[in-house]
């Protein structure tokens, strides 16, 4: 198992940009695949959002339909059981593509194809797979996944449906009750999890939704947004499951759980991409056409400002998905060669990755809500009005921080991942902390380095940054132990630190490896992103740092640490940001869209 495969690693290593996967690496099928989902929500959703926004559930599963007629429910289904068995990049490429159009949609597609089918792809038995994944690819038959319940959300071990064996030891009979069930309402198979008797972990089972077999819904959820994606409440009352039908083995359950919203969590991210790219896109034509005193408002700077902060971040989300996605893919590739099984290799593969996907989550995830929020401030007062697609953009935007694990709880997973790795060896942070303090005791120096190529300072720059994040995260474990996941604030803190680390490293390789490709003329305005994102970054880091450092340490350590995060956050030489700003909303107004 070679060594750059590591998940988490990118904190204590240099990463060189050709070792990256970037969107401009697309091969032919993955760009005839892009295109033929562009077109597919051209076509059929984006002339139909009206519909979605007024609740028309009929519509999503007719167009679920359709994308299963299209083959679009079936990339990451291996041929052996009816799918197309593409690899990791082409599924989060199509989720990617897929979700732009409408949440509604974006919802429906990604619990069926993500956690209503992957669980059994990844989990069940051959003849559990050959039963029902057949039915799930082709759109035949659709799928919902049954965990979060009243009492248990977060706590997603702490359900209490229950199921009890029946006297003959033939079948389970399941009790209790879901909710925030997405496609409740058309499903045709539900993944439960439940509790056997007084064990400490939860169960999966597959279930059919057969009503007269005690199954019953609530009604359809009023919500902000995604309008047209079916939410229900789910109740089971002794509903019989075959003893068969249990996945995996029993107390597999909360396992089972976590590893499937690992892969939801990184498509998750990869679906609120199109979306961003489709709100900057409507708001730079809108900004185009609007005239205030006698000027297209994308000729002020204050507009101007806007644009080029949305099309900043949607290129990062864009430049660290796909990075993660492709490692995601080759971790199972190298698996795979060494003879492990597909469903061995793709459930450690996205294992190995957890820390990235936990991260793209909440970046991305934060991003989209505010391209939209800010699309709606460019369009002003028509942005407040259904009948400009910004609003519902926003609305769509808002449940993309809370499914799949809260921000909240991914901020904390992905530092307590990353520590959890130290500790098993898999990552060495020790020693890079230790060699942190060590430097933070001696002289800085003074030399003024040569940076005359291109990214030479930012790349200097986040190998600072890494130190800060090793300095603080570093110094948290020092003071606290085992007991640091009882500071949430602190875990926080540093979890943002290591997000803008992630997210900037990916957005300047992305840059280098197109500039090595086509010159830097070419790629001007990209360069200007990868830059103006990185001193953004830098800003998070100052101020994160700051709030952990003034919060566990105290007198010379204390002053002895700010004085590290100082010099760790420090430019030799300042970007001028106005400058990059200009230079990125001149080529968007230009190209009258986003078009990176």
């Amino acid at each position: 198992m070679t060594d750059k495969t590591r998940g988490g690693q990118f904190i204590v290593k240099e990463t060189k940009c050709e070792d990256i996967f970037t969107p401009e690496d697309f091969n032919e099928e993955q760009i005839m695949m892009r295109d033929s989902v562009k077109e597919f929500v051209d076509k059929e959703i984006w002339p139909n959002k009206v519909r979605y926004e007024k609740k028309d559930y009929a519509f999503t599963e007719e167009t679920m339909r359709q994308a299963g007629e299209m083959g679009f429910l079936s990339v990451a289904v291996p041929e052996a059981y009816g799918g197309m068995g593409m690899g990791f990049v082409n599924t989060v490429l199509v989720c990617d593509y897929i979700s732009g159009g409408t949440g509604s949609f974006s919802t429906a597609f990604g619990a069926h194809t993500g956690i209503g089918t992957m669980p059994i792809t990844l989990y069940g038995s051959e003849e559990q797979k050959q039963k029902y994944v057949p039915k799930l690819a082709s759109g035949e038959w659709f799928g919902a996944y049954c965990l979060t319940e009243p009492g248990a959300g977060s706590d997603a071990n702490s359900g209490k449906t229950k199921a009890v064996l029946s006297e003959d030891g033939t079948h389970y009979k399941i009790t209790g009750g879901k909710m925030w069930i997405s496609n409740a309402g058309f499903c045709s198979l539900f993944i439960v999890f439940a509790r056997i008797g007084d064990d400490k972990n939860i169960t999966g089972f597959i279930v059919e939704n057969d009503p007269s077999n005690g199954i019953t819904m609530g009604e359809e959820e009023h919500k902000l947004g995604i309008r047209a994606s079916s939410t229900r409440q789910v109740f089971f009352a002794d509903t019989k499951v075959p003893v068969e039908n249990m996945l995996s083995e029993r107390g597999n359950g909360f396992k089972i759980a976590m590893n499937a919203l690992n892969v939801g969590r990184i498509k998750l991210a990869a679906a609120c991409l199109d979306a961003q790219r489709r709100v900057t896109s409507g708001a730079v034509k809108y900004a185009n056409e609007r005239v205030q005193f006698n000027t297209p408002i994308s000729q002020f700077g204050a507009i101007r400002y806007k644009l080029a902060e949305m099309a900043t971040s949607c290129y990062a989300g864009e430049s660290a998905t796909y990075r993660a996605a492709k490692d995601i893919e080759d971790r199972i590739s190298t698996r795979e060669a060494e003879g492990t099984s597909h469903q061995e290799a793709e459930l450690k593969g996205v294992e190995e990755f957890a820390i990235e996907c936990s991260i793209l989550k909440v970046a991305v995830s934060e991003d989209v809500q505010n391209c939209a929020d800010e699309g709606i401030q460019i369009f002003g007062g028509m942005g407040f009005s259904e009948d400009t697609p910004m609003e519902s953009a926003w609305r769509d935007a808002r449940i993309a921080r809370i499914y799949e694990g809260t921000n909240e709880i991914n901020r904390m997973l992905s530092v307590g991942m990353l520590i959890k790795k130290a500790f098993k060896g898999h990552v060495d942070l020790l020693g890079p902390a230790t060699k942190v303090q060590e430097e933070l005791m001696g002289i800085p120096s003074f030399d003024t380095p040569d940076y005359s190529e291109l990214f030479s300072e930012e790349k200097e720059m986040l190998t600072k940054l890494k130190k800060a994040f090793l300095m603080v995260a570093g110094g948290a474990v020092q003071k606290y132990g085992p007991d640091l996941e009882g500071h949430q604030q602190l875990l926080i803190a540093a979890a943002d630190i290591l997000i803008e680390i992630y997210m900037a490293e990916s957005t300047i390789l992305r840059t280098e490896k197109m500039a090595k490709k086509m010159g830097e003329d070419q790629v001007k305005e990209q360069i200007a992103m990868a830059k103006l994102y990185l001193y953004k970054a830098v800003d998070v880091v100052t101020q994160k740092g700051k709030e952990s450092v003034i919060s566990f340490a105290e007198g010379d350590e204390q002053r002895m640490m700010l004085m590290g995060l100082r010099r760790f956050t420090k430019y030799t030489n300042m970007p001028n940001i106005i400058g990059l700003r200009e230079l990125i909303t001149t080529k968007l107004v230009a190209e009258n869209e986003y078009c990176f």
